[in-house]
Order: C-alpha cells, then structure tokens, then sequence
C-alpha cells in the first residue's frame, strides 16, 4: 500500500465557470488557472502522483504548454489514473475536503462522488468528500479563493488473481 496528499487553491475571478470534482457549479465566479483550475481535482491528481512518487502536476502538465489551456481536468486525471494502473496500483481509497464559503457542496456532492469514482476505475464507497468552510477567515472565508485537499491509498493490483478472473 502508498498513501498519498494532495492540496491545491486557486483564486475566484469573473468571467471564468466554477468546476470542483469535474462538475460545473452555477456560480457568478470561476477559478483562475491555466487548465479550467478545478481544484479537487488537481488535489486528488496531486494526491495519487505523490503516492507513487511521480513528483506533481505542474511536472506532468506544465502551465507552460498550451495543450493544458482551459483542458478539462478529468481528462488530465484519466492521464493520471493510467500512470497508477501502469505501476500495477488501484485505489484503496480516497477522502477529499473542498474548503470555501460559496458555493454549497452537499447538492452537488453525490454527482461528484460518482464522477470521480468512475473516473478512478473504483467503486463510489472507496470516495469520500466533504466541504468545510473556514470560518470566513483567511482568502476562502473572504471568498477570494478556493482550496482542496486530498489523502489517497493505493493498493498493489494482485496480477495473479487479475489473471484468474
């Protein structure tokens, strides 16, 4: 088994759409980036890249190459997920906290549970997330920003039993 962490924040701006978990959120605000700054996302991408010790996605996608210009971050993840399966691992389980004062998540967190458990190749029990304000403290409790993070396990993909089935 690997256990890995992944964090990542970005600023709230106009004129961009809001995307957490890889669901669009009707929000007058959207998250600043190169990709479409979806930050659970990058979080969990984060998360399974340190567990197997590939360093992070600023590595593997730059912010200097316009292929990741507005790139849906779900794609970026499946690169990711193939990275974990090439190195013969699967998630054990996942458990995020997006961190904002707006918008609210528990109307949109079984969408997004089932989306990145698809995505992840893994049943919607092994995915947790939760959202937690800050208290309106700090750049998320002044609505300027929102953060995520992530703590993955990664279990070892037993090939002999793969190979039975």
């Amino acid at each position: 088994m690997r256990v890995g962490i992944g964090y990542d924040v970005h600023k709230l701006v106009e004129g961009r759409d809001l995307y957490l978990g890889g669901v669009k959120f009707d929000h007058d605000l959207g998250l600043l980036g190169h990709s479409d700054a979806d930050v659970l996302t990058h979080a969990i991408m984060d998360a399974i890249l340190g567990a197997l010790a590939l360093a992070d996605i600023g590595n593997l996608f730059p912010d200097t190459d316009m292929a990741y210009k507005d790139i849906y971050s779900i794609d970026l993840l499946d690169r990711v997920v193939g990275l974990m399966e090439e190195k013969s691992y699967k998630i054990g389980n996942l458990d995020c906290v997006i961190i904002c004062e707006y918008p609210k998540i528990s109307p949109k967190r079984e969408q997004i549970r089932k989306l990145i458990a698809n995505h992840l190749k893994t049943d919607i029990g092994n995915v947790s997330i939760k959202a937690s304000t800050s208290e309106k403290l700090g750049f998320t409790g002044r609505s300027e920003g929102i953060e995520a993070r992530a703590v993955v396990l990664l279990e070892e993909i037993d090939d002999e039993k793969t190979n039975n089935k």
